[in-house]
């Protein structure tokens, strides 16, 4: 069974009162953490000139297909047929990104194939979650 699957895609970078710059990002899901999604940028496209990774809920970017989406830090919302926008806000600022809506469905389709919505409980290690929060006590 396929474990991870990524995706390298586009993504423009909405800068107020300068140019927009298009970026790398990849999208990555781990059947082993089968509720989230990531998002990764390379240090080329970040402030402080390191990696950077976003985790959200998978069900989030489906969401945000379709209709505004988000609490508190991730936010993601359609913007034409063709698009949506995530917008990813730390305390070092906010991040407003513009995404191929066919280039997330792609991934999405691909996440759902090794793990289909409803089925994540099967996918977890309930006993190593349980581990690692004892360890945090």
């Amino acid at each position: 069974m396929l474990t991870v699957i990524d995706q390298t895609l586009r993504a423009r970078l909405c800068v107020p009162a300068a140019e927009d710059r298009v970026i790398t990002a990849t999208l990555l899901y781990q059947c082993d953490d089968p509720l989230a999604a990531r998002m990764s940028f390379p240090a080329s496209a970040t402030l402080d000139g390191s990696d950077v990774t976003w985790t959200f809920a998978r069900d989030l970017l489906a969401a945000g297909l379709r209709l505004p989406s988000g609490e508190g830090d991730v936010h993601v919302w359609p913007c034409g047929p063709r698009r949506i926008m995530i917008e990813l806000s730390s305390p070092d600022g906010v991040a407003l990104l513009q995404l191929d809506s066919g280039d997330v469905r792609d991934f999405l389709t691909r996440s759902y194939a090794a793990v289909p919505p409803g089925d994540e409980h099967r996918h977890v290690d309930f006993e190593a979650v349980f581990a690692a929060l004892l360890a945090d006590e």
